[in-house]
């Protein structure tokens, strides 16, 4: 049986003067890992601002956990979290002083120790906001959104300006997260993190979700998996062609580069090896393309995702 959603958004519109942002969304995160893709300008941070309350949607519905963010705030903001790009922290506050004052406003709150151990902060937790680097503070604001123990956590651009260390420490963070029952939206620019983290991605572009589904889904939907091999020019691709299933296509794309594109499986592979052995074709590459993420997001966007 599927669980209500953890978040609905309906005709969502949202203007800044003459610019509409966001422009009829409709949006439903249900529980996992929704990841919020878009290029810049999509709408993607006012969109997860007006979940959060902090926006006034000019038209539509928003619920959160069933609950309207701007008339229900007091009853919704204790049992969300929230990871802003920027901001939010008073800029004189000491690292583990901050994490321990809202640790305090939970009933049952993270350990604290253990999150500042977990996300690499114990260096710097007598250190004030302002005077932590980019990536600490992004770690900062994380362990700020999570020590609350909250059924939804809103992140938006988590790994933003982390090492890899760093950035696959709070990969295990959203994973546990996930595990514990935590349901979390975020907004990335890293494919792979929405490919590694993810049970559901929308894409956003010019305001408005034009594919929405599991990385999955959103991969199956485009081109077919693909095979490619190099060996000798002028291969008798007729001849590799009888061999192959009849909904498979192969074509030599330039002297000594080969494509084979159908539904690509072990058996597939197996008889394009046994082809070439039978013909004394030796490849000198054989590798097995599928397509990503990134594939879909350009062929639906026609845009760069930049951070």
């Amino acid at each position: 049986m599927r669980s209500e959603p953890v978040v609905t958004l309906t005709r969502l519109v949202k203007r800044y003067g003459s610019k509409t942002a966001v422009d009829g969304l409709d949006l439903e995160a249900s529980a996992g890992v929704t990841a919020v893709l878009g290029p810049n300008g999509a709408g993607k941070t006012t969109t997860v601002e007006t979940c959060e309350g902090y926006r006034k949607p000019d038209a539509g519905t928003v619920r959160v956990l069933g609950l309207d963010p701007v008339k229900q705030a007091a009853q919704l903001r204790p049992r969300i979290g929230v990871m802003l790009q920027s901001g939010g922290v008073y800029s004189g506050a000491r690292a583990d002083e901050m994490l321990c004052h809202i640790a305090k406003l939970h009933a049952h709150p993270l350990d604290v120790d253990a999150l500042i151990e977990r996300l690499g902060l114990g260096s710097c937790g007598r250190t004030t906001y302002r005077r932590l680097s980019g990536g600490q503070q992004q770690r900062l604001a994380l362990a700020l959104a999570v020590v609350g123990r909250p059924e939804l956590v809103f992140l938006d651009e988590p790994t933003a300006g982390l090492d890899p260390q760093a950035r696959r420490a709070t990969w295990e963070l959203v994973r546990e997260l996930r595990a514990d029952g935590v349901s979390v939206v975020l907004t990335t620019h890293h494919m792979d993190e929405a490919e590694q983290l993810a049970d559901d991605v929308a894409i956003i572009d010019a305001g408005k979700v034009i594919a929405q589904g599991s990385p999955e889904q959103l991969c199956k939907g485009g081109a077919e998996n693909t095979l490619r091999f190099s060996g000798r020019p002028g291969l008798d691709v007729a001849s590799l062609l009888k061999a192959l299933p009849m909904d498979t296509l192969a074509a030599e794309l330039t002297p000594g580069s080969y494509r084979v594109t159908g539904t690509v499986d072990p058996q597939l592979l197996a008889t394009v090896t046994s082809w070439c052995a039978q013909h004394g074709v030796m490849p000198d590459r054989i590798a097995v393309e599928r397509h990503t993420l990134e594939d879909v997001f350009l062929e639906l966007t026609g845009k760069e995702l930049r951070g």
